[in-house]
């Protein structure tokens, strides 16, 4: 056994000379382990010892829509002796493909043989391997439960086979892209090592979010696709691509819709103007605004009947905003920032309102320089800023403070997931929002041993535990789950969709 100074941070192994050195890169142990299943097992036992073991070079392609000099990196290797996972495989697909490199993650199959002829691969390709090649099951079980990653250069594909003319341009095709893996291999084996994961709870969907995709869901199942919905039920882009296939249609304007369909209302809201809208065309409407922001449209609409002037404390450009500014347009201004109380008139009592999904001390800040201004202004009856967002952000507080990182699970359009990221960076932690783990950058994994992680309202939970096992992927992690409150909210269905 090597001692510690001398064990390999990473070992790289290719098949041929060619292959080892395209990838070569400072600080890379590259192997040339022969070409072949049985050069791969012999070569595996003779390996020096190493924290992660990475394969690369040329592989040929099952699925047809895989193009010569594109890279497929493995999620499995399936092999005689069954499949080994890659974990990280999409943390490494997402580096690559940020690079310019055009990626394919999926299960890579490992053969005995020269594959050849289009009916084998075809009977290959259905079960599900994107690409086949002769190393990297042997490979993997060197790895022995080690951070193990494939990454393969395709030369030859269904439509053009090994033995063609087209082998020699799909060959220098996967070469040149071979060039750009040793670098991401590179910074892949710098991430390497043991992590503690902290898992702040509550996190992901709320009682909001679950009703609204539910409505769409029971929508679709009553009435049959296409069900349109305007604008996105809610702002995930997992959340959207999973309905769209089920059969969702999501548009921007209600003029997208053939009249006398079914269509329906985000969790967001709408002004009164879009609902008359749809009546005046027919449409069938679900209403899915969550129940929280309803009750932000009463407060303006009741603040207005008053004859005050609603200081609406919110975004610009947010569809919440916009749907509660539509109540009562006469009356209502949107106040930003604190710097916005200056601007606003001083002809009328005001009242103030707030966008459901704002950053609590935020939304506090811009409410105390309205009372300053405004000692007799009235603010709403109870809290505008939802139970989900206060519970989210106050279990960032807790992770955050003992995190090296804080990983934000959300898309870029979501409100209250790029309030996480605010409330940790405001407490002194860098924090990043992702929407899985293809958008984690590696590089800032490197210095990162204790990783906070969480989810915003809108993220579904399936992306937390691809994220946690995106880092299992680059070694041993101890997950600790901090816990500030227990929600136990439910929203009932609107009558359409109740039966």
């Amino acid at each position: 056994m090597t001692s510690r100074e001398d064990k390999a941070r990473l070992v790289v192994c290719a098949a041929l000379g060619i292959e080892a050195r395209a990838v070569g890169h400072p600080g890379l142990h590259v192997v040339t382990v022969g070409a072949g299943p049985h050069r791969a097992y012999r070569a595996a036992a003779r390996l020096p010892d190493f924290d992660a073991l990475a394969v690369t070079g040329f592989a040929g392609a099952l699925d047809p829509r895989i193009r010569p000099g594109s890279l497929v990196v493995a999620t499995e290797i399936r092999g005689p002796d069954g499949a080994v996972p890659c974990p990280s495989a999409e943390l490494l697909a997402g580096l690559l493909e940020r690079v310019g490199a055009p990626v394919h993650c999926g299960p890579l199959l490992t053969s005995d043989h020269v594959v050849l002829g289009r009916g084998e691969r075809a009977a290959l390709a259905a079960t599900g391997a994107l690409a086949v090649d002769m190393e990297s099951a042997p490979l993997a079980a060197a790895a022995a439960g080690r951070p193990y990653a494939v990454v393969r250069a395709i030369v030859d594909t269904p439509d053009r086979p090994l033995l063609s003319p087209a082998t020699l341009t799909g060959g220098l095709a996967a070469l040149r892209r071979l060039r750009t893996v040793g670098p991401a291999l590179a910074r892949w084996g710098a991430a390497v090592g043991p992590r503690r994961v902290l898992l702040a709870s509550p996190r992901s969907f709320c009682a909001g979010v679950e009703r609204a995709i539910e409505i769409v869901e029971r929508a679709l199942a009553e009435h049959g696709p296409p069900v349109y919905v305007r604008k996105q039920i809610v702002h995930n882009v997992h959340v959207v691509a999973d309905l769209r296939r089920r059969g969702a249609v999501f548009v921007d304007d209600l003029a997208e819709v053939p009249a006398g369909a079914v269509v329906v209302f985000s969790a967001h809201g709408v002004a009164p103007e879009v609902r008359a809208e749809a009546d005046r065309a027919g449409l069938r409407v679900i209403d899915a605004t969550c129940p929280l922001v309803a009750k932000v449209h009463a407060e303006a609409r009741r603040s207005a009947a008053r004859g005050d002037l609603v200081a609406h404390i919110g975004h610009a450009g947010h569809e919440e905003v916009e749907g509660t500014l539509g109540e009562a347009p006469g009356a209502s201004v949107l106040v930003e920032t604190a710097e916005d109380v200056a601007r606003l008139p001083a002809d009328r009592p005001v009242s103030y309102l707030m966008q459901t999904t704002l950053a609590v001390e935020e939304a506090e800040e811009i409410a105390r320089a309205i009372t300053r201004r405004f000692p007799d202004a009235r603010g709403p009856r109870t809290d505008d800023i939802c139970y989900a967002t206060s519970n989210r952000q106050r279990a960032v507080h807790a992770v955050a403070r003992d995190a090296d990182l804080l990983l934000v699970v959300g898309s870029q359009n979501s409100s209250n997931s790029r309030r996480l990221v605010e409330v940790a960076e405001r407490g002194g932690t860098p924090a990043l929002l992702v929407d899985g783990p293809a958008d984690v950058p590696v590089d800032r994994l490197a210095a990162a041993r204790v990783v906070g992680v969480t989810a915003g309202a809108s993220a579904p939970p399936a992306m937390v535990g691809a994220v946690v096992d995106a880092l299992r992927g680059l070694g041993p992690v101890e997950v600790e789950e901090h816990a500030v409150a227990v929600e136990t909210t439910e929203f009932t269905l609107p009558k359409e969709v109740r039966s």
